[in-house]
């Protein structure tokens, strides 16, 4: 399974894009356009943004995808009552995970903050158990790390 990918590529052209550019919705469309161009072995990517103390669907790239997630409730739900980044090689035995698409079989949420709070979470599915690793994490949360100088 080759799943590499260059990180400092991605997060460079992350912020190529989204330099200069004052619209949320924009930059998160295009940040899930791009995670979907350059991640291989995805089936879902894109954003959960806190509103009224859950998570509410944003821009993302794959099949539709449920609308609003309990604080707690699955792997996204998880990420922001521990403010971690959650890694789950097989989704089908993290407890309470929400099967949006029945297809996925890993996972990786990462927490996105803003102004010091949690604003939301980077969420990409892969229909592969094991698909992401520790290169990806760290890959990730430099890629939001770009993201949450432009939300």
């Amino acid at each position: 399974m080759d799943n590499k990918t260059d990180y400092n590529f991605l997060c460079q052209s992350l912020e190529a894009i989204t330099e200069g550019v004052p619209y949320e919705t924009a930059n998160l469309a295009n940040a899930s356009a791009l995670l979907w161009e350059q991640l291989p072995m995805l089936n879902w990517a894109g954003f959960y943004k806190m509103i009224d103390g859950k998570l509410v669907l944003g821009p993302f790239q794959g099949k539709t995808a449920c609308i609003e997630i309990e604080v707690g409730r699955g792997v996204c739900g998880t990420a922001v009552a521990e403010d971690s980044t959650q890694v789950v090689f097989d989704v089908h035995k993290f407890p309470g995970h929400i099967a949006c698409d029945g297809a996925s079989n890993s996972e990786i949420v990462v927490p996105i903050h803003v102004g010091g709070k949690i604003w939301g979470v980077l969420d990409i599915d892969s229909p592969y158990v094991g698909r992401f690793c520790d290169e990806d994490k760290t890959g990730l949360e430099k890629f939001v790390n770009v993201l949450e100088k432009v939300l």
